[in-house]
């Protein structure tokens, strides 16, 4: 996961430092892409910073809500199949599911990074597909994979930093939603047991971070890609919308 350092040539800025890539992230993303694409493609930075803001925000659950209450938010917001097919359990098997509830969501929202480091793969070669044969670029797996993770920067370690905020601040941990635990989409502003699934879905999806990143990674895309990046944007806002009308249709499935 060493940077790979590419010799500049004549006249070529010098690669970039890793806190340079990621402070320009933020600040001049175009500079931290066209980086990767001259062949810098370490992403171990941006993978501790996701890493780290993620301890800090399971503690702030397991303190704060504790993995219990989180366990049992998570079955009173369930969708009403789900809830029937619980009430038709045996009581020792309905007892032993939910003495078994805390503990699988607390290993299974540890291992949260390892899911969205898996997710950025998937999303890399499906953009390598639609960039490369869709829009005729030449990008490279490495550097599409890379990019997601420095695009992720400006939406998992915000978003779980300010949950952090939100747990110490006071929130209720009887209304806090494992699943969107930051306000940074419409659907935190409403009630998720009273809200059907279809819009609930719909109004999560409108996440100000997740924009931010989604243009982010286009910049990045048609940056390594050597494509104008308007093709950028249509690659993966096309896929975003997609997703989005998929989940909501699953959503309004299950609702």
């Amino acid at each position: 996961m060493s940077d790979m350092n590419v010799q500049p040539a004549a006249g070529e800025a010098p690669g970039l430092s890793q806190w340079q890539r990621v402070t320009n992230t933020f600040t001049a993303p175009s500079k931290t892409f066209e980086d990767i694409k001259r062949g810098n493609r370490s992403w171990w930075m941006p993978l501790i910073l996701m890493v780290l803001s993620y301890a800090i925000y399971f503690g702030a659950v397991s303190s704060q809500v504790t993995w219990k209450v989180v366990a049992e938010n998570e079955q009173r917001n369930a969708p009403d199949f789900a809830k029937q097919m619980m009430e038709r359990m045996p009581p020792e098997q309905r007892a032993q599911q939910e003495q078994r509830a805390p503990i699988t969501q607390a290993v299974t929202s540890a291992l949260s990074p390892l899911f969205i480091v898996l997710w950025d793969l998937v999303v890399a070669g499906v953009l390598l597909a639609t960039i490369n044969f869709g829009f005729g670029g030449k990008a490279m797996f490495g550097q599409l994979f890379t990019v997601t993770l420095y695009a992720g920067l400006v939406l998992w370690p915000i978003r779980w930093l300010l949950a952090t905020i939100t747990l110490y601040a006071g929130v209720e941990p009887e209304v806090f939603n494992i699943h969107n635990p930051a306000p940074t989409n419409i659907g935190a502003f409403f009630p998720r047991s009273e809200t059907p699934l279809a819009l609930y879905s719909f109004l999560t999806a409108l996440d100000g971070m997740m924009i931010w990143c989604l243009i982010l990674t286009s910049i990045g895309v048609a940056a390594v890609a050597g494509v104008k990046r308007s093709s950028g944007y249509f690659a993966v806002f096309g896929w975003w919308v997609i997703g989005t009308i998929v989940g909501v249709g699953i959503a309004a499935a299950m609702g």
